[in-house]
């Protein structure tokens, strides 16, 4: 498997000779070589996680590709492919297998609506929790994708969540409201916190992948 962070929350995943998008949101600049793809994954409704120009985007490379989201986001996709998941749905996207956790994107504030928000474990190995700390149950994580920066988002949470997942692995995501000096600060606790369990912390910038 190889694993591309892209822009903010975007990830691409390429195994079985096919690509997994995951999160296309607004920050999001280019996506190439889209010939193989089998599936999108959006976790939740927000615009940093997906938007209409970028599934046009997408589906000029790839008019037929399908879609897993929460049902706020399928109500507002028209004419596609869309299945709606939960929190314990197991299914195929072509080669690949998704398991979904959590169910609700962590608190903004009391005055912002909550959000349905749906973790995803791909072929049981990339555990990406969309905005949320919902930890996968009775699953070892060879590699988590950890939320680095948000409105939503207090780094000792961040930390709590990377200790109680024990990844073998682990990068930062979701990066783009932190300065550079910012950004920085966040990924270093998050590999101290990946170590404390043995694990490897990997930094990557837009574009740059990890293999597994």
């Amino acid at each position: 498997m190889r694993i591309t962070k892209h822009e903010h929350a975007a990830l691409r995943v390429d195994a079985h000779g096919a690509t997994l998008i995951i999160d296309p949101g607004s920050f999001l600049t280019v996506l190439a070589d889209l010939h193989a793809l089998a599936a999108i994954v959006i976790t939740h409704e927000h615009a940093d996680h997906w938007t209409p120009e970028q599934l046009d985007r997408i589906f000029d490379a790839a008019p037929s590709v399908p879609i897993f989201t929460t049902a706020a986001v399928a109500a507002a996709i028209r004419d596609r492919d869309v299945t709606v998941v939960a929190p314990g749905d197991e299914l195929a996207a072509g080669p690949f297998s998704l398991r979904f956790f959590g169910g609700t994107h962590e608190q903004i504030h009391s005055s912002i609506p909550a959000v349905d928000n749906v973790g995803v474990l791909v072929d049981d190995l990339l555990y990406y929790p969309g905005d949320s700390y919902a930890v996968p149950e009775g699953v070892e994580v060879d590699v988590l994708a950890i939320p680095t920066g948000a409105p939503w988002l207090r780094l000792g949470d961040a930390m709590d969540f990377t200790l109680a997942v024990k990844p073998r692995h682990a990068f930062g995501t979701h990066d783009m409201t932190l300065s550079v000096t910012g950004r920085n600060m966040h990924l270093s606790r998050l590999k101290w916190a990946t170590e404390q369990n043995g694990g490897e912390f990997h930094v990557l910038g837009p574009g740059e992948s990890l293999d597994i």
